[in-house]
């Protein structure tokens, strides 16, 4: 995710999170960017300055230990699981495996699997809600 600092014709100044730089520039080729305040569709970038912390920095203001670190390596090994037990692995069929079961009303079925960022993309331009989980390998 990052977050932009935006400008519209209008001078007015706000904030969005993107999920990358190419994600801003797809929404604002086809006008999906729109000022709070007076709804200009145009809308750009304003001047940013990059927030960059050291790693002495990060540990003093995160105070992140290792046993937070083994604990949340943990988490993410038992929510592996889980999905492991209790969704359908559809592989790379993904994109369309959610689609059926998307628009099938009548459809409860959980499945996982992967797929590329356009597809991606195309199934958020569609309403469909993805969430990408972080897979921690079994023997990491």
């Amino acid at each position: 995710m990052i977050k932009y600092n935006l400008k519209c014709e209008n001078k007015h100044e706000f904030e969005s999170w993107f999920s990358d730089s190419k994600d801003f520039e797809r929404l604002k080729r086809k006008n999906l960017i729109e000022c709070i305040f007076c709804q200009s569709k145009k809308v750009d970038k304003s001047i940013m300055a990059p927030r960059i912390l050291n790693s002495k920095d990060f540990k003093n203001k995160n105070n992140i230990t290792n046993d937070d670190l083994k604990n949340f390596k943990k988490n993410l090994q038992n929510l592996r699981q889980f999905v492991e037990k209790n969704f359908e692995f559809v592989g790379n069929n993904f994109a369309s495996k959610v689609r059926e079961v998307y628009y099938d009303k009548n459809s409860n079925k959980n499945i996982y699997g992967t797929t590329t960022d356009e597809e991606k993309d195309e199934l958020k331009e569609e309403g469909i809600d993805l969430v990408s989980i972080p897979w921690v390998e079994k023997d990491n």
